[in-house]
């Protein structure tokens, strides 16, 4: 892509504070809780030809407050627009990603096999890892095929919280 407006803000929720950027055409990332600005510009950096930052709390407030609802246990969906960019492969993992119920977990194993993949769990765990969506794009939601908690961008302590902050939601399985 050539040179790219990214707009962003700092949403600080629950003690937490973590920077959010968009595009014109939806939400392009959502950082680590208490992150710099540089995980949000090294991102951009890799994604973009030259990025443009351009600090917009007002334009990006309806993403915070999306955010906000969730991280405080009244909103289990996103209703706004995104702007996810990858390969084919990344794209169905983030699909599948999306499609695990709120409250709900699911292996690295699971998700090959979903995208019909089964050979694949390395190459899963490397498009999860490069989701730029966190929570939006739910890879906390996977864990080890041994029920213990794998990596996460955001670090092992956010992946236990929204997990738990999950916990009291409706617990489906991943089919």
């Amino acid at each position: 892509m050539d040179d790219q407006i990214v707009y962003w803000r700092t949403l600080t929720c629950r003690g937490w504070q973590m920077h959010i950027a968009a595009t014109a055409r939806g939400l392009c990332f959502t950082g680590g809780w208490n992150q710099g600005f540089e995980e949000l510009a090294d991102w951009a950096e890799k994604r973009y030809t030259q990025p443009v930052f351009i600090r917009d709390d007002k334009g990006l407030a309806e993403y915070a407050e999306q955010l906000q609802a969730y991280l405080n246990g009244k909103r289990t969906h996103f209703s706004f627009p995104v702007d996810l960019a990858g390969t084919p492969f990344q794209l169905a993992v983030w699909e599948a990603l999306s499609e695990i119920p709120y409250g709900s977990t699911c292996s690295y194993s699971d998700i090959a096999e979903h995208i019909q993949k089964r050979d694949a769990v390395r190459a899963v765990g490397a498009a999860i890892g490069a989701n730029p969506l966190l929570m939006v794009v739910p890879c906390h939601r996977v864990i080890g095929k041994n029920g213990q908690l794998t990596g996460f961008r955001g670090g092992l302590d956010m992946k236990r919280e929204l997990l738990m902050m999950e916990a009291g939601g409706v617990t489906a399985q991943f089919n």
